[in-house]
């Protein structure tokens, strides 16, 4: 017996997830969540083992007896932080950073408001039920923190089935994230008074200033260290992944145990910081690496925790009709609540970062899903003896079945009402794009179609049974866009092509890091607009080029020209190089948009409307060119310390290429490959390296040589 016990978590994983692939298939085409049906699974194993369906099976009933009995600690510190860290590391940063204030305003204040409103209700129940009598303002308020935070365990999964907008995903997102943090230190504060986690006579404001911030601080300190570590080891992608893995628990379980701050902001800290700092500095492959791993551990998460989550409320939870009826005044409260609350901050939120409309407003309350998160911390409290046996019960009680019920109504209605109020909306240019590309599809299948028939190797194969494997023919859009709107349309995918090419550049070495991350942001700063923008509208890139002037200016400052000029080299070579590069961009998009014209994808009066995307991308040339002459002229000693750099990078990007190539063809083996590679990165970390740095020696040279000169005037 104690044998199996050892393997009763393997046992739960590997059936999980066999369950798990089985739901996956089976939902997906009825448009139900993925996390609903898991968790109605864990709940239906839970209820028939209650029911003792499972006594002719001792060792199933077993396991199922020990995810009942698991320690809330287990999905705190072993699922948290994976799914935490996830969802920090796929957030797109320039779009966090415009919903971090609201998403803050709901984390911070709207989440206090709904604990002090739920407090509130649920001492009122004390005037409905007896039952109820016991509870205190303190057990109260510690259930209001407990049950305010949105769990983004749900949340998040729910928004990456449902396919959101981005910005309002995001800000769904960072909510869920930032108010999961500041719900636990909500709750420590006051579950702590009862198992000595709070310090006597401290300030509860410090205490949750201390807790969030230093969270913040060390996730950031250990990312960089992270980032640090990983540069400077030519390992492959698996080793420096480990890092990552091992520098993310670390994270946690050093802020939220050992430390006493809070564990998920440290991690947000730490995915975002990974994320944002470390992807143009890791190696395109450890980058591909890592998203499909960290995708496939999220997966694997979320998989287990809904059923786990489910078979603990079906087995742990006592139910009676009076608990039933305050169950259900509770849930209705709960959405007025999220409701009164989201309402007192919509006039601040709707003019910070993106805005907010009041249909996403709608969404904002409909979507202030439970999981997880809830229900471990509401098995603390169900295991701390110093709080009263009918507190506990009734917690665990109202956590479940608020759970419960986010998960089966809230999350299962969210397609329709999205849908009802027009928030998943596809263009009508969009529309006849998709339209133009499937039937493009289509007639290219039916053209290669007929010429298989006039095959005399296949004059056999039978052809009616093979023509119902054609794609399906398109219906045509009854409404034609506007010119405007498919102005837009093409802009995004402009864009679109532009991203796909500022890789493809930044990995052959054409432009630097630097570079490559400026350049990405401006592309961030389009998108805004939705298509809306003229090409030409990219302020971030020209404001920074503009410095040429000012360093134009510098040089004519007599005895300290020349150190201006070479104190400014870097400066200098990141303008040429962003330069260079964003005019190659550019000029990718002319070849899209001829590729495009010459198509059967857009009509002949959409052909026209193309020209005056041509004109405004030729006026980005122009301008970059100007930009570039007056570097070549101003600064011809950066200008051609820049043009050096950037051929060494082109070399070796070539040799890189060389190496991959002869892999491939089979004429190099892995490991040979491998020292390589490490040769040609050793070589691209001292070209970064000297390209930012001030040699010493140079600079007390030159200050020597101009005390020397000023006599002589």
């Amino acid at each position: 017996m104690e044998e199996f016990n050892l393997l009763s978590p393997l046992l739960l994983a590997v059936s999980g997830l066999m369950i798990g692939a089985i739901l996956k298939s089976i939902l997906q085409p009825r448009n139900i969540p993925y996390t609903v049906g898991l968790f109605a699974f864990g709940l239906l194993i839970g209820v028939l083992e209650r029911f003792d369906c499972f006594a002719t099976l001792p060792k199933i009933s077993q396991t199922i007896q020990s995810v009942g009995d698991m320690n809330p600690d287990f999905i705190l510190y072993v699922f948290l932080p994976i799914l935490i860290f996830d969802a920090a590391y796929e957030m797109n940063m320039h779009i966090f950073k415009k919903t971090l204030s609201n998403a803050t305003l709901l984390a911070g204040p709207g989440l206090i408001i709904g604990m002090l409103l739920t407090a509130a209700l649920v001492m009122g129940f004390r005037w409905i039920a007896p039952e109820y009598a016991s509870w205190s303002w303190s057990f109260a308020l510690m259930f209001g923190a407990l049950i305010s935070a949105t769990d983004p365990v749900a949340v998040v999964a729910l928004l990456h089935e449902l396919n959101t907008s981005k910005r309002f995903s995001t800000l769904v997102d960072g909510e869920s994230l930032l108010n999961d943090g500041t719900g636990i230190v909500c709750f420590m504060l006051f579950f702590g008074a009862y198992v000595g986690g709070m310090q006597s006579g401290a300030s509860p404001l410090a205490e949750f200033t201390i807790v969030v911030a230093g969270g913040a601080l060390l996730g950031f300190i250990l990312a960089r260290a992270a980032l640090w570590f990983i540069t400077r080891i030519n390992s492959e992608e698996v080793i420096q992944n480990s890092v990552i893995i091992l520098a993310a628990y670390t994270t946690f379980i050093l802020s939220q145990f050992y430390l006493g701050v809070s564990g998920v902001i440290a991690l947000v800290a730490f995915g975002l910081t990974i994320s944002y700092k470390g992807r143009p500095r890791l190696k395109p492959q450890v980058n591909e690496f890592m998203e499909k791993f960290w995708e496939l551990l999220a997966h694997i998460a979320n998989t287990l925790v809904f059923i786990i989550v489910g078979i603990v409320i079906a087995e742990k939870v006592d139910v009676t009709w009076t608990n039933i009826g305050i169950l259900i005044l509770l849930y209705i409260g709960l959405n007025l609540i999220r409701f009164v609350m989201i309402m007192m901050l919509y006039p601040l939120m709707k003019h910070l970062g993106y805005g907010l409309t009041k249909r996403e407003s709608v969404i904002l309350t409909w979507g202030g899903l439970r999981g997880a998160l809830g229900m471990t911390l509401a098995l603390m409290v169900s295991y701390t003896p110093e709080i009263p046996e009918e507190i506990r019960k009734q917690v665990l009680f109202f956590t479940a079945g608020i759970v419960t019920l986010t998960l089966s109504v809230n999350a299962t209605t969210m397609r329709w009402l999205l849908k009802r109020l027009g928030l998943i909306h596809v263009s009508t240019a969009r529309c006849q794009m998709e339209y133009r590309i499937q039937e493009h599809i289509y007639e290219s299948s039916e053209k290669y179609f007929n010429k298989l028939t006039t095959r005399e190797q296949l004059a056999d194969a039978n052809w009616d049974h093979v023509r119902n494997y054609l794609p399906e023919m398109p219906e045509e859009p009854e409404n034609s866009p506007r010119s405007k709107d498919f102005l837009a349309e093409i802009r995004l995918r402009v864009l679109d092509k532009e991203k796909s090419s500022c890789r493809m550049i930044y990995q052959e070495g054409i432009i630097s890091k630097d570079s490559f991350v400026r350049l990405m942001a401006s592309l961030d700063e389009m998108y805004d607009h939705d298509g809306e923008y003229a090409l030409s509208f990219r302020q971030s890139i020209f404001n920074f080029c503009e410095q040429a002037a000012l360093l134009h200016h510098l040089r004519s400052l007599g005895f300290m020209r020349d150190w201006i000029s070479f104190y400014f080299r870097e400066r200098i070579m990141i303008i040429y190089d962003l330069g260079r590069g964003f005019i190659i961009l550019q000029r990718e998009d002319l070849k899209f948009l001829d590729d495009l014209a010459s198509s059967d994808l857009v009509s002949e009066e959409q052909k026209r409307l193309l020209a005056q995307l041509k004109e405004e991308i030729t006026e980005n040339i122009n301008k970059m060119n100007e930009v570039i002459q007056k570097l070549a002229q101003e600064f011809p000693r950066a200008y051609h310390h820049a043009l050096t750099q950037k051929s060494i990078r082109m070399l070796l990007s070539d040799e890189r290429r060389t190496v991959n190539q002869l892999t491939n063809e089979g004429i190099l083996s892995d490991k040979d490959a491998e020292k390589h590679m490490e040769s040609i990165n050793k070589r691209i970390d001292e070209v970064n390296s000297f390209s930012h740095t001030i040699p010493a020696s140079l600079f007390r040279w030159m200050i020597h040589k101009k005390k020397q000169e000023q006599p002589k005037k």
